[in-house]
């Protein structure tokens, strides 16, 4: 029991520590991250787990070296939105590998990207010929971009001269039987408003709605708790 409580602390403290140090760092997934911040949140990984795993590991021989590298990856990121030139050094330069409907062989060696790959890529993409493709481009995280030919673009209301009406962000009211009180002042939403619209659906109380939301229009969405199941 004397070892056990040490080594929870040591793990909560140690996560807590990694959570934060990720915030700091930023809001990307995984597949966004640029290579230098995939290296240090793969260090700060690795860093974190020593003084779980090894004994004569302290805890602050993981603080010090994780402080440090979010340190550093703040300053590589700072420098990099600064400067243009600065930031193809450290993240790379994106790389066309289709044009007009060809494949760039020598750009595709480069980045060593296969056929079969970059076929992968634009099947993800829903494109089955390359020869649809105007352009497709990896960018510095990896990802391909893809711009159809015109002829090849799904049509959009602005093609057909439809005009349409704006529809805006949805705000979350009620969260698994939540009211959001801050969002409620921040958007001007008028509670007495939103207690009018429950009662008319038969809630009395807000932790009987699973999730309530409004959009621009002041449309009410609500779900109840228990209304679906499957």
């Amino acid at each position: 029991m004397e070892g056990i409580l040490p080594l929870l602390w040591k793990t909560f403290l140690l996560y807590s520590v990694v959570i934060i140090s990720m915030r700091l760092m930023g809001k990307r997934q995984i597949g966004q991250l640029q290579p230098f911040e995939f290296a240090v949140a793969v260090m700060i990984s690795e860093l974190a787990a020593l003084p779980l795993t090894e004994d004569d590991r302290k805890v602050h021989h993981a603080l010090i070296p994780i402080a440090v590298l979010v340190v550093c990856q703040l300053l590589i990121s700072h420098v990099s939105i600064r400067g243009v030139r600065i930031r193809g050094y450290i993240c790379g330069r994106p790389a066309i590998l289709i044009r007009n409907g060809r494949m760039l062989e020598k750009n595709m060696r480069k980045e060593l990207c296969t056929i079969n790959e970059l076929l992968e890529q634009l099947r993800f993409h829903s494109i089955q010929n390359v020869s649809d493709v105007e352009y497709a481009v990896m960018e510095t995280n990896g990802q391909l971009s893809v711009v159809l030919k015109s002829q090849k673009r799904p049509v959009t209301p602005e093609d057909l001269k439809i005009d349409t009406k704006y529809e805006g962000y949805t705000t979350d009211l009620i969260i698994d039987g939540r009211l959001m009180s801050r969002t409620l002042k921040k958007m001007n939403i008028d509670r007495q408003w939103l207690d009018q619209q429950l009662r008319e659906r038969g809630i009395s109380d807000y932790k009987m709605v699973f999730y309530a939301s409004v959009d621009t229009a002041g449309n009410l969405f609500v779900q109840k708790k228990g209304e679906c199941l499957e």
